[in-house]
């Protein structure tokens, strides 16, 4: 593996940079003390777990963008802002040096290596009251963190697994702290990325408690559900069916989660939440400029009002009358439809909903059904669903085929989870296309087609002759 002393792979613990986009100056918590300080007790181990969480909290990273951009790529929503780098995206004319592209692969790996520090340093604290279990969930966490990072990553700037198979170049594995030395590392296969996925998110799972003292640090602090429920969620997505449905089963007869009555509880902290990244006015994704709301909701709110319902999702709504989820919904003084998950758009308030129970009903069907076709527990959960929605039951007799089934609860799946960042992979790991036949874009946004995935920022080729580009840049 190629080292060298410079900053070169990506930004490294111990640097301060600026953005591109933005002019600012911006430390992470861990950098501005000696790993010596970082780890010297519980109390300053503590703290850098804290930055790991704070890392992620990143407009880069679960702070809204590449869900955003996932969207812009799928047919759920249109972008009818001004960046350009957000719209070659949408219009499928990404470049290797969208710089929007390039701060998302970095504070990514920012993140990374903060966890990274964490995981190394916690087992060698010296301090007596700093108990060898509580050390046990601290690294846990972070490896939570680290995991479902590398999970966005790699969805992100690698073929699916379906489509590339296991060896297909997947993202770098860089799996220790910066000491001094930038490691410049060729790109991991999918499967390899996937494995060190797993295996963290199983020793994770196997460390973190069920619950916190309080509701708030259950929702947005690792668990073990949360674990074992992004276990389900990579199951899923790599066809392991009994496994996807086993762990999302798990969740959801965990007494820990549940189903709420209506859907008042976005951007709040219940039973429906799985695992949440809290933001507030002065602790969010750490930019005046973005946040969930200044995407998804109109001008006149205080936001960007980049991405108002596509005519497509509209349609899917409409299938059915009375679907309340369609509710969820404002007309903008531009005459588009805009979400209301997300309120807050002048502090970027509103937290990121990485993982909802009603995500592990939906895993467990699908995969059912992809076992054993229309079947009563599949139905069963999809009625819950269905019910909360105000929409008619499904019965046996409602559908005459498995695959009729199966893209039934993918419809399902769509429509209540828009607008929180899943529906291009649930395309693409079906090998269905991101833009409706018809569409200007629709060649382009085929499962399988160079521009459904990202580039690798061309910055990181050029410092990195380890890098390979993605086909197609």
């Amino acid at each position: 593996m190629k080292k060298i002393i410079i900053a070169a792979f990506t930004l490294f613990m111990g640097t301060a940079f600026l953005s591109s986009c933005e002019e600012r100056l911006e430390l992470q918590p861990q950098q501005s003390l000696s790993t010596e300080l970082a780890f010297s007790d519980k109390r300053s181990s503590e703290g850098s777990l804290i930055g790991v969480y704070s890392a992620v909290q990143d407009l880069e990273v679960f702070g809204a963008l590449p869900q955003v951009i996932s969207d812009y790529q799928g047919d759920n929503v249109d972008f009818i802002g001004s960046f350009p780098t957000l719209q070659e995206i949408y219009q499928y004319n990404t470049l290797s040096d969208n710089s929007s592209i390039a701060l998302i692969w970095r504070d990514h790996y920012v993140a990374i290596l903060a966890a990274n520090a964490v995981i190394k340093n916690v087992p060698n604290v010296a301090d007596p009251t700093f108990s060898e279990a509580q050390k046990a969930q601290v690294v846990a966490e972070a490896k939570f963190l680290r995991a479902i990072t590398y999970f966005q990553l790699v969805n992100l700037f690698a073929q699916p697994i379906n489509i590339g198979g296991a060896t297909a170049p997947g993202v770098p594995l860089v799996l220790d702290p910066f000491e001094g030395e930038v490691e410049l590392p060729a790109r991991a296969t999918v499967g390899e990325v996937h494995a060190q996925i797993k295996k963290d998110l199983e020793e994770a799972a196997a460390a973190l408690p069920a619950t916190y003292a309080t509701s708030d640090l259950t929702r947005g602090r690792a668990t073990r559900g949360a674990a074992n429920g992004m276990l389900a969620r990579l199951h899923l997505y790599r066809g392991e069916y009994a496994e996807a449905a086993a762990k999302a089963q798990q969740l959801i007869g965990s007494n820990v989660y549940s189903l709420a009555n209506s859907y008042g509880f976005y951007d709040g902290l219940s039973p429906e939440d799985v695992f949440t990244v809290i933001m507030t006015a002065i602790d969010n994704s750490r930019t005046g400029t973005g946040g969930w709301a200044s995407y998804y909701s109109p001008a006149e709110a205080g936001a960007r009002g980049d991405a108002p319902f596509s005519d497509d999702l509209i349609k899917a709504y409409q299938q059915e009358p009375g679907d309340k989820r369609f509710a969820l919904s404002r007309r903008g003084a531009n005459g588009r439809l805009y979400t209301t998950k997300f309120s807050d758009a002048v502090n970027n308030s509103d937290n990121a909903p990485v993982m909802r129970i009603t995500e592990m009903y939906l895993t467990a069907a699908e995969a059912l059904a992809e076992l054993n076709g229309v079947n009563p527990t599949s139905l069963s959960l999809m009625n819950q669903l269905r019910t909360r929605a105000g929409l008619p039951v499904w019965t046996a007799t409602t559908f005459a085929t498995k695959a009729a089934f199966i893209a039934a609860i993918l419809d399902e799946r769509r429509k209540e989870l828009a607008f929180e960042g899943h529906r291009r992979m649930d395309l693409l790991r079906k090998g269905l296309p991101l833009r409706p036949a018809g569409d200007v874009n629709a060649a382009e946004a085929a499962a399988g087609k160079p521009k459904t995935i990202l580039p690798i920022p061309q910055r990181e080729v050029d410092l990195n002759e380890s890098l390979v580009q993605n086909q197609g840049y």
